[in-house]
């Protein structure tokens, strides 16, 4: 029978911090993490607010690039018409499914580039709709348009920080976090931002250089390193599942050295 008391076992679990939308993704987010044996420290650095606006219904080629955006078009009642709808990632190929779409391309590379590459070589003279948040990469649109096809982009949602967020930045800058799942350069620019409000910046900075900090894409590593944070990793996949396995694997990993 261990001899520790219940706050000594607490003590000693790892505190992994993560930023999502305030909604089911944050509490799945957590639970996740739970899951794989660390304290969560869920932080909602992400709100949508949504435009109301509708993807355009003549396009050959229509472009969706998260769940988020899935479930505007849905609610909207988007009509695809006769485009071949394309889903960046499963979980958004999942979202269209589930509200009755045929999805008809998912790129083997969950991201951006990934979606040009698979296009790249049919698209020269398309009529190209690409449907998502104030905050997507232009690599898709300078993608598309390199191939030769005409882009229209219709803006979904905007993603903004919402008010009383950043606890994770405190945790950060007192030295109690082991890790942090960054899921979108938007993360990272919002930690930073909320850091700053609460004049933690600098300290959260140095915080997280003694914790893994792990990302989604090549995207949000570059921002991380842009502001001065260093990356860990990057998820071998652009899912949420698989950025908290690996950040959790190499938390443990570093705290048995």
């Amino acid at each position: 029978m261990s001899d520790a008391t219940p706050l000594e076992t607490e003590t000693q679990t790892p505190t992994v911090a993560v930023f999502r939308p305030d909604d089911e993704r944050l509490a799945a987010a957590a639970d996740r993490l739970e899951s794989l044996g660390v304290r969560p420290l869920p932080d909602p650095m992400l709100a949508v607010e949504p435009t109301d606006a509708v993807p355009r219904t003549d396009a050959d080629y229509a472009v969706l690039t998260s769940k988020t955006g899935a479930e505007l078009v849905a609610d909207a009642g988007w009509n695809p018409g006769d485009a071949t709808v394309c889903a960046i990632g499963s979980a958004t190929a999942d979202a269209l499914r589930e509200a009755g779409y045929a999805v008809d391309r998912v790129p083997d590379e969950f991201t951006s580039s990934g979606l040009v590459a698979e296009l790249a070589a049919e698209i020269d003279g398309a009529r190209v709709e690409v449907a998502r948040s104030d905050h997507g990469s232009d690599v898709l649109l300078e993608g598309f348009e390199s191939a030769g096809a005409y882009c229209h982009e219709t803006v979904l949602y905007r993603l903004v920080r919402p008010e009383g967020s950043g606890a994770s930045t405190a945790a950060a800058a007192a030295g109690e976090l082991d890790g942090a799942c960054f899921t979108s350069s938007l993360t990272v620019a919002h930690f930073l931002e909320a850091a700053a409000e609460r004049g933690v910046r600098e300290e959260a900075l140095a915080g997280l250089e003694e914790a893994v900090v792990g990302v989604i894409g090549e995207p949000t590593r570059e921002t991380a390193a842009e502001h001065g944070l260093a990356v860990d990793l990057v998820a071998s996949e652009a899912t949420f599942e698989t950025l908290a396995s690996e950040t959790v694997d190499a938390v443990t990993e570093r705290n048995r050295d």
